[in-house]
């Protein structure tokens, strides 16, 4: 374990009670954790001819999430390779998400793995945040058998930044008076919000860190990067990010994915994956009492590259025929660069979300008709088994690995 305390800087009004907690390599350190063989080994998960999670002993070998299997046994030979075991990693996430709980009542989840806690309030009673944040890092090891990386700082934005730089399992706080000190050395990709692209665009113009953004008048930022990209990055770049912890918020979106591998796909593959993505994040909508009206699709190909396209309906729905034609147009009239490019995965997803009592009663009787049909496929899959209805498409085929999240 390691843990660093930023020191330098002038005085700056408040005081670091946010908390960013991070496992490290997930998946590959439940794998690890389960099977003392694969302890100090470089260890894949991998699922579909792509790799879902690699351990920090593969990742010292280049290896990367969603790289092809090929490819990072090329880097790595010596890698072990592991089936991908969604239940064992919901069940951990639940417990780590219980330590959390135990912590502080103020939680929100980014993902299966990662949280944000705020420990403003506990002083009194459970001592200052890097103690704080101790107690949760050996809790966690204690309790759950896994490591993870906590960053602690006034701002959310910090704080997910400071993890990054303290991982693998280390423990990072950065007191106000430190902030830009910490920050504005750190290259310009740490900023959320800036990719490949627009770090090209920076780094053509000779700006590579954070501070050389901080330096920037406001206006030249958003002269160059447009006005969303340049306020927000002029805001983070100054650490000005008011946020706060929200408990319970629910999604803007519904969504899934799945790998593809980047192989030749035989006809007809691309579309049995859409269609059972749409099964599945339409019967989570159901599940969670909720309807949508935009449509999108994400596409990544053989390169690396992406491509999202989408389309919003009149009337916000999560009956599975209307959404599957929906996305079945887009995927559609992405077909050319699928086939210029190839394709390595396919996800789908369903934002302007609201609550379906709104829209229930205002349903034709057609489209009721067909809710309460998917209702009732749904109280059979909930009754015997998610495999106990499906598509004929689907059957005999692998229908894909089912990933775990926070509930909807």
């Amino acid at each position: 374990m390691r843990e660093h305390v930023f020191v330098s800087g002038t005085p700056t009004a408040g005081e670091a009670t946010i908390l960013h907690a991070d496992l490290d390599a997930f998946y590959a350190s439940v794998e690890q954790r389960d099977d003392p063989r694969l302890r100090g080994r470089p260890v894949i998960v991998g699922g579909g001819g792509v790799v879902l999670a690699a351990s920090y002993e593969a990742k010292a070998f280049g290896v990367r999430t969603a790289m092809g299997g090929g490819a990072a046994r090329g880097l790595c030979p010596r890698a072990v390779f592991v089936r991908p075991r969604m239940e064992a990693y919901s069940a951990a996430s639940k417990a780590v998400f219980a330590v959390f709980e135990d912590t502080t009542p103020l939680v929100e989840g980014l993902s299966i793995d990662e949280a944000f806690l705020d420990v403003g309030g506990l002083r009194r009673i459970a001592g200052p945040p890097v103690d704080i944040a101790r107690r949760l890092r050996r809790e966690v090891a204690d309790r759950v058998g896994l490591p993870i990386t906590v960053g602690v700082a006034r701002t959310k934005f910090l704080a997910k930044v400071a993890s990054g730089v303290a991982k693998p399992d280390g423990l990072l706080v950065v007191p106000p008076e430190a902030e830009l000190d910490f920050l504005h050395p750190l290259p310009v990709r740490r900023l959320w919000g800036v990719g490949k692209v627009t770090a090209a665009k920076l780094g053509a113009r000779g700006i590579t860190t954070v501070g050389d953004v901080a330096a920037l008048p406001e206006a030249a930022l958003v002269a160059m990067l447009g006005p969303g990209s340049g306020h927000h990055l002029h805001a983070l770049a100054h650490n000005r990010d008011p946020r706060p912890v929200v408990v319970g918020r629910r999604r803007r979106s519904i969504g899934a994915q799945r790998a593809l591998g980047r192989s030749p796909h035989r006809p007809g593959a691309v579309d049995e994956a859409l269609v059972g993505l749409v099964d599945r994040v339409t019967r989570r909508m159901r599940a969670a009492g909720r309807v949508g009206r935009t449509v999108m699709l994400r596409l990544r190909f053989d390169d690396f590259s992406r491509a999202t396209r989408s389309h919003t309906l009149d009337r916000a729905t999560a009956h599975t025929p209307t959404i599957l034609a929906t996305a079945r147009d887009l995927l559609g009239g992405a077909g050319t660069l699928i086939r210029q490019q190839g394709i390595s995965l396919v996800g789908i997803s369903v934002a302007n979300l609201a609550d379906d009592r709104a829209v229930q009663l205002a349903l034709p009787f057609g489209r009721a008709s067909g809710e309460a049909l998917d209702a009732a496929l749904d109280a059979v899959r909930e009754r015997f088994g998610t495999g106990a209805v499906t598509r004929a498409v689907h059957l005999g085929r692998d229908p894909g690995l089912s990933v775990p999240m926070l509930p909807d």
